[in-house]
């Protein structure tokens, strides 16, 4: 049987830039085991499979890598969005819209804005509220990335799991020569379980302020377990980056935003603006979003 499918590239304006998505925005009929050979047919680092709400929701979501299924990711949401406004899915946008994804990590609102001649920007905001794991070992992190202790910035805080619906590592580096020279070392990376990581999926950055580019933050995510070596830009992981700035800033109230480089080394360049909402001193809510492009349409048979 044939299923539709567009494919789009995610967080960027550029086609054959950003985080490439494919998308099957009617899945229904599908078992599970189809869904993870499709995934790993089309070999993106996520793909997504669209089915009918199970609560009040607009669509239920199912997102998958290349060789497991996750309850929530960034720029699949996005992307998928982004997708079914393409499609005409979800009616006539003339507006900015609210649409709801049930997801495993829980509903997933997701802002769609249209920019016109049929382009959208989209921010999705993360379905949980900041988890920060205890401090890891700053030898073996860096080991995981190919690079020295002293390449690891630690003032702000040390390499820890953060998550807002998915855990990543997350491990600030000391400049911007040190995150192009980062690699990942698989065997290195799985030891990090043993040492008090719950994941072996690495997000590290630096901090550029005031770039004449505008960007805040360069970041690199790996995550080679999951079949993606390197993601040319991870949502999820930003979210959780953001949420962790955020809660580290010394003011109680404030609702800070930074514009976020990934995918450059790669040469698959994304932008994304994340933004957190801190009061009392509590990350209530942390969101990301940016541009999409449609790639290609088709059939699938499964």
């Amino acid at each position: 049987m044939g299923y539709g499918f567009v494919t789009c590239d995610v967080f960027t304006d550029v086609r054959f830039g950003g985080n490439p998505l494919a998308v099957l925005p009617d899945a229904r009929g599908l078992t599970d085991a189809q869904m993870q050979a499709i995934a790993r047919e089309f070999n993106f680092s996520e793909t997504t499979f669209v089915l009918p709400p199970a609560r009040a929701g607009d669509r239920h979501v199912r997102i998958f890598t290349p060789t497991r299924e996750v309850p929530f990711a960034g720029h699949p949401n996005v992307g998928t969005a982004f997708a079914l406004a393409v499609l005409g899915e979800l009616g006539e946008l003339a507006e900015e819209r609210v649409v709801v994804f049930e997801e495993r990590a829980g509903d997933v609102p997701v802002t769609i804005s249209p920019l016109g001649d049929g382009r959208f920007s989209c921010e999705l905001r993360a379905p949980e509220r900041l988890t920060v794991g205890p401090d890891l070992p700053v030898g073996p992190v860096a080991e995981a990335l190919s690079l020295a202790p002293d390449d690891l910035a630690t003032a702000a805080h040390a390499p820890c799991v953060v998550s807002v619906g998915l855990p990543f590592v997350v491990v600030e580096l000391r400049d911007e020569d040190a995150l192009d020279r980062a690699r990942p070392d698989t065997a290195a990376l799985a030891r990090l379980l043993e040492v008090g990581a719950t994941t072996a999926d690495v997000h590290c950055y630096v901090r550029t302020p005031g770039a004449a580019d505008g960007i805040d933050l360069r970041a690199r995510m790996f995550a080679p377990f999951d079949g993606v070596p390197e993601d040319p830009a991870t949502g999820s992981a930003n979210c959780a980056l953001a949420a962790l700035l955020a809660d580290l800033l010394p003011e109680s109230d404030v609702a800070p935003r930074w514009t976020i480089a990934q995918g450059v080394q790669m040469g698959r360049p994304s932008r994304m603006v994340a933004r957190a909402d801190k009061c009392l001193g509590q990350v209530l809510g942390v969101w990301i979003g940016g541009e999409s492009v449609l790639v290609s349409q088709g059939t699938i048979e499964a």
